[in-house]
């Protein structure tokens, strides 16, 4: 499995803040938060969203 590197203070309240929760690991944990990050990127925008944003750029109103 891949590794990553990430500040010791930061793993410490990852780590905290899994346990905390109920995440098995604190790998679980970050893999979580990881996956909900993307979903945001990778999900298309509602057609009520880019309403809002056009009309609040002046293109519709």
């Amino acid at each position: 499995m891949p590794k990553v590197k990430i500040d010791k203070e930061l793993l410490k309240k990852a780590k905290t803040h899994a346990a905390s929760v109920g995440y098995s690991s604190v790998e679980e944990f970050v893999s979580h938060i990881i996956e909900k990050e993307i979903q945001k990127v990778e999900e298309p925008d509602s057609e009520e969203e880019v309403k809002k944003r056009l009309r609040g750029l002046g293109y519709i109103s």
